[in-house]
């Protein structure tokens, strides 16, 4: 079996949760396959660099004095916003001989500086998007997914999509197998493809203005099976339905009824990829009435049926 070499770029105010959580992924694999990666972690001088929440990170060794690795991982932080020009000039010069160039959240800026994404299809933290497709008109920078792959380069949203992006590359690497079983080991979902938005629905909607509205958009989350009908939920927030409906419109940015169909979706997928439910049984909990009406709400937008999904998101790996 392969070893792949893994070099992890540390600086000042690097994000601690962009360092750990994808060496976290890596060194998992390695209980399951041993030896699979060789993970080492690199600063400018080799002192330790102080992360954005102050912990302090102790690296390996010095990136003049690092070998090519096979993945050259740069994570994000604030320090990637005042970009150090020994950091990116180390990165113009070597980072072409690794074989993937990945980078979690605003370590894209990084690649970017060095002049590694230019004509490339990359994502970073949504709250960078604007800005950095601003700074480097060469880069095509897409909002929405949380990991965009463009040839041997891998790019991905903030923090905990960095994971998601680290099990992609497991998965890639050594199966889907390992992959989920490391994901159920840090208790993270798996599994959540590339191209699937940055946001839950409870943060890709607006949060409505007034209380009573902020209110039936929190209820409907926590009953998907219940009566989510314009009346009863107008009911609930004490205005008329069609009152309801316009200011619910106006304040959330979709009708209810979107709204609904987004939450049930969610929690059906949820359910399906972390509970051994019956497809029946989830489309009752999750407001669908029937399996059919539930399929036909997957394959439309997902375009994939319940039980496909299941197969694909939720697979029996090693025993813990």
């Amino acid at each position: 079996m392969e070893t792949r070499d893994v070099l992890v770029v540390l600086y000042d105010d690097v994000q601690s949760l962009d360092v750990s959580g994808p060496v976290e992924v890596f060194s998992g694999a390695n209980r399951g396959v041993p030896d699979a990666y060789r993970i080492r972690t690199a600063s400018l001088d080799g002192g330790p660099v102080t992360t954005s929440s102050g912990l302090r990170l102790t690296p390996d060794l010095a990136l003049a004095d690092a070998p090519v690795p096979h993945t050259l991982l740069v994570p994000g932080g604030e320090g990637s916003r005042t970009i150090d020009p020994r950091l990116t000039d180390w990165l113009r010069r070597h980072a072409p001989h690794a074989q993937r160039k990945v980078s979690v959240c605003g370590g894209a800026l990084l690649l970017a500086e060095a002049g590694l994404l230019d004509g490339r299809r990359v994502t970073t933290h949504w709250a960078l998007c604007e800005s950095f497709a601003a700074q480097y008109p060469a880069i095509e920078v897409a909002p929405e997914p949380i990991y965009l792959r463009d040839g041997d380069v891998v790019t991905s949203a903030g923090v905990t999509a960095g994971i998601d992006l680290t099990l992609a590359l497991v998965e890639e690497d050594l199966g889907r197998d390992l992959a989920l079983w490391i994901a159920r080991r840090l208790v993270v979902f798996l599994r959540r493809p590339g191209n699937q938005t940055q946001f839950s629905t409870q943060l890709a909607v607006q949060t409505a203005g007034r209380r009573p509205l902020r209110d039936v958009q929190q209820w409907i989350i926590d009953n998907p099976s219940a009566d989510l009908s314009v009346d009863t939920l107008a009911c609930r927030a004490g205005l008329s339905p069609r009152h309801f409906a316009r200011a619910f419109r106006l304040e959330v940015g979709m009708t209810p009824g979107r709204y609904v169909d987004r939450v049930r979706l969610e929690a059906a997928r949820r359910r399906l990829e972390d509970t051994v439910d019956g497809i029946e049984e989830v489309s009752r909990h999750c407001g669908y009435g029937t399996p059919e009406a539930m399929r036909r709400a997957f394959v439309r937008v997902l375009g994939a049926a319940p039980a496909e999904y299941r197969r694909r998101f939720r697979t029996a790996g090693p025993a813990l």
